[in-house]
């Protein structure tokens, strides 16, 4: 009895140790990939509830921040006509202007919390219609300018990292550095005087603004849309590219002195699949993470940039609002552009350990 009992209670610590070896089909998953599993999950959790407070933190600032601005909005509003204490009264209490800040600040916050982000003051039109009618623009030029940057920026990094200290490599980088200290208004308009006014011999080839000239349907609109694309898009291509390219080549290049890669040239595999295969999906994390906080300004818009190119988006109806300070307007756009910017930033941090077992684990 005893030498029949010993071999089961040893198969059952057996069990014990080593997981579901000797489970049946309905018992739990244990091991090393349950614990894996368990951790990633953890991880998923953490950075969502941490994107969560982000923004309620954003929605705070997104309030108080444009209220600081030393401006009246219903003063603006007026244009510096005569009116009387009563009008600018009575549109104050048409706003909201007059009650106690406390209750604006819930009212917001509840508001916002349903996607009602209020009135625009100077469009009188709710200002989530404003920003669905802008998006569109906004996706077009910063999208395109996202798709070309990015290819652009990991080709042009990965061929000056691998061939180090090559002519090549000096120029491009010296060029990308160049491009990425420049700032991007100041490219812009510099574009618009040689390529749009015309300076010497170069006659204005493209517009100075604008998404379409008007009047052209079919296929005419959509060379006409992309004429007017030429000039923002080659600005914002100049910008993201470069940094683009800097963490592309500063990534391989520390990719490049690895055993892994000394082991692969010896087992006799070319160069060129040496890079590709090996070095490069390696050097790609850094630059990876890069490309979802790019991906998050691709709706956040190119404030700056939509301005000088007066591109009917997002940033360009941001400066408006900010002008007066229409108030509701550029909290929604705030809260839009930050939201855009955490959950790229969150989507990345949670594929990151898909990419590299070493993180969230």
């Amino acid at each position: 009895m005893t030498a029949d009992s010993t071999p089961a209670l040893v198969q059952n610590a057996d069990a014990d140790t080593d997981g579901s070896a000797h489970a049946g089909p309905s018992a739990p998953a244990r091991g090393p990939r349950a614990r894996n599993t368990k951790a990633y999950l953890q991880y998923v959790a953490a950075k969502i509830a941490g994107a969560v407070v982000s923004l309620f933190a954003v929605l705070v600032t997104s309030f108080f921040l444009f209220r600081l601005i030393p401006s009246d909005p219903v003063k603006q509003m007026t244009g510096g006509r005569r009116v009387s204490a009563e009008q600018l009264d009575s549109l104050r209490h048409q706003f909201g202007l007059d009650q106690p800040l406390w209750k604006q600040f819930t009212s917001y916050v509840g508001d916002a919390l349903t996607g009602d982000f209020g009135t625009s003051f100077q469009f009188h039109a709710p200002v989530i219609d404003k920003i669905t009618e802008a998006l569109p623009a906004t996706l077009l030029l910063t999208g395109t300018a996202y798709v070309l940057y990015t290819a652009l920026g990991i080709w042009l990094g990965t061929r000056t990292a691998w061939r180090n200290g090559s002519r090549s490599d000096r120029f491009n980088t010296a060029f990308a550095l160049t491009l990425y200290s420049v700032p991007s208004f100041w490219l812009g308009l510099l574009l618009i005087i040689v390529f749009s006014v015309g300076i010497g011999p170069i006659p204005g080839m493209f517009p100075t603004g604008g998404l379409e000239s008007g009047g052209e349907t079919g296929f005419a609109y959509v060379i006409d849309v992309a004429h007017h694309l030429v000039l923002p898009v080659i600005t914002l291509v100049a910008v993201g590219y470069a940094q683009t390219l800097l963490v592309m080549r500063s990534s391989l290049l520390d990719e490049m002195g690895s055993d892994y890669l000394t082991t692969a040239r010896a087992k006799g595999l070319r160069d060129d699949v040496v890079r590709r295969k090996h070095a490069v999906p390696n050097a790609m994390l850094p630059t990876f993470t890069l490309m979802f906080v790019n991906l998050g300004h691709v709706v956040a818009g190119q404030i700056l940039v939509e301005t000088v190119f007066s591109w009917p988006g997002l940033g360009g109806l941001f400066y408006q609002g900010l002008s007066v300070p229409d108030l509701p307007l550029v909290q929604g756009l705030f809260f839009v552009f930050a939201t855009a910017v955490i959950l790229a930033n969150t989507l990345a941090d949670v594929l990151y350990p898909l990419l590299d077992p070493r993180v969230g684990r």
